[in-house]
């Protein structure tokens, strides 16, 4: 079976996955005259962004809280050339403090704006103050230095960005911040991009922090709302999307792509194929001798970050005081080395938020806890489908959300008795559902010292097959966002996007 897509003469592109990648590539192009199709193989398109329901009770899949979303930031302007606001509400939380770091038995609240951020922190520091404005300066500067996360094309200071992709996290900040107690603090954040000591750039930890320090929102009604609107954008500007379409095949000749085949037979011809599928996923799609066997090795062999385990909440009614912030809790003395850890010493560490269902909320309904879980915890079940896996992993689930509810229950004495029912999924759901490697938080672990070699390139030796996604650029709402930029400039001129994002 065959579709015709020759109704005109526009150039045709097909995108595999409808994630936010997916969706922000497709509206780029449909708004710059492309023909676009979008081919989702799940029910419910969004990927990350999607909300699933249990009964009565809304919880968030992966995108939990945003920054840079006040009028003219950086992720207000992106949203709103995809139109996605006005029609989805955004809840700030509270600006003196959106997270809280639970360390050595204090909490530090991290509040937004640099000079809030300062004398917050130097309440407890006050030797520091000159550190912090440092530290605050440097990941401003390398912020800035990247047209991509100002938005501002042609605005690029390539020799600062280079810097601090090749040195690592706890290397830039050791050398600002005297206070290791500090130092700490100041990386409390790490499960929001999942860092490794030693090992992740400190670039990467400057964009979060910036993107951040801005401001920080929840989406009400979840980021499922998001989905909605960037379908209902992408539909407006002629764009189409088909769920239920697994690709099983992207089909090329000598040089090009020139089609995809479904799971079901189908063939779709176009002129430009994207995968918003983990670069793996990508290449087993492909059987083209353009890609060649080196390049395949090194995509099997990159490093990816950990995975998760999640625990959802149904609170009891009326029984939960809303949070406007986000906690970040830690047994351990540090947010380093979570991801190791044993039976006896999980969770070294957690993230613990609510579920935003209406503005001025009072009351959470639901939350979620994540913690840490390495892909071999849950190996065992490889060969499973949902819903399949068994009793034992089951009881291996039940035996964890006790485990990490304890912990929860530390620093919220008397929680437990204020859940209704709770759900939990690990690695092998994020596998499943979203197609990451290992089920792995934020797909490849970036290197400081080896930066080429987990790089992938947005364009493939196939010429007409590009990849956009959190593995291009960088994870997250704006990360995903400015990649989708990234990749589209092969097909429209980047200034024509810039132009208007203005």
């Amino acid at each position: 079976m065959t579709s015709n897509n020759t109704s005109d003469s526009r150039r045709r592109v097909v995108i595999i996955g409808s994630g936010l990648g997916g969706l922000a590539s497709g509206i780029i192009l449909a708004k710059n005259g492309y023909e676009v199709t979008v081919l989702e193989q799940a029910a419910q398109p969004g990927g990350c962004l999607q909300c699933f329901r249990r009964g009565e009770a809304v919880f968030e899949t992966g995108m939990h809280y945003v920054g840079s979303a006040l009028p003219g930031q950086t992720l207000w302007r992106l949203l709103r050339y995809l139109e996605v606001i006005p029609a989805v509400r955004l809840s700030q939380l509270n600006p003196r403090g959106y997270d809280v770091i639970a360390l050595g038995g204090q909490r530090y609240p991290i509040a937004n704006g640099k000079e809030n951020l300062i004398e917050g922190l130097a309440r407890w520091f006050p030797t520091q103050r000159d550190a912090l404005w440092r530290y605050c300066d440097t990941v401003e500067a390398v912020a800035n230095a990247s047209s991509l996360h100002t938005l501002r094309f042609d605005h690029t200071n390539a020799t600062l960005s280079t810097q601090f992709q090749l040195h690592s996290i706890d290397e830039v900040i050791g050398g600002i911040v005297a206070d290791p107690q500090l130092a700490r603090v100041l990386v409390g954040n790490l499960p929001l991009y999942a860092a490794q000591k030693g090992k992740t750039p400190f670039s990467v930890h400057a964009f979060i922090a910036d993107f951040y320090n801005q401001s920080a929102f929840r989406f009400v009604g979840g980021s499922g709302k998001v989905a909605e609107a960037l379908v209902a954008a992408l539909l407006r500007h002629g764009g189409r999307l088909r769920t239920r379409s697994k690709v099983a095949r992207i089909v090329c000749d000598e040089a090009h792509a020139v089609a995809v085949e479904t799971g079901q037979g189908e063939r779709i011809d176009c002129d430009y194929v994207i995968s918003d599928t983990h670069p793996k996923r990508t290449l087993d799609m492909v059987s083209s001798n353009i890609i060649r066997p080196a390049f395949r090795h090194r995509v099997e062999n990159l490093p990816q970050t950990t995975g998760v385990f999640s625990l959802y909440l149904q609170f009891k009614p009326e029984r939960v005081a809303y949070m406007d912030h986000n906690f970040f809790g830690y047994s351990s003395p540090s947010p380093w080395h979570c991801e190791e850890y044993d039976d006896q010493s999980w969770p070294k560490g957690y993230l613990y938020m609510h579920f935003c269902d209406e503005e001025g909320q009072r009351y959470a309904r639901t939350g979620v806890v994540l913690s840490y879980m390495n892909y071999e915890d849950v190996a065992r079940w490889a060969a499973t489908t949902v819903g399949k896996r068994g009793e034992d992993y089951e009881d291996f689930k039940e035996r964890k959300a006790q485990r990490l509810l304890k912990a929860v229950e530390r620093d919220f004495p008397g929680l437990g008795q204020d859940i209704a029912r709770h759900y939990t999924a690990t690695p092998l759901t994020y596998r499943d559902y979203t197609g990451t490697e290992r089920g792995s938080l934020y797909g490849i672990a970036k290197d400081a010292h080896s930066l080429a070699a987990c790089r992938i390139p947005h364009r493939w030796k196939i010429p007409n097959l590009l990849q956009t996604g959190q593995n291009i650029n960088s994870h997250g709402m704006l990360g995903v966002l400015v990649g989708a930029i990234v990749t589209c400039s092969e097909l429209v001129r980047p200034e024509d996007i810039y132009k208007e994002l203005l």
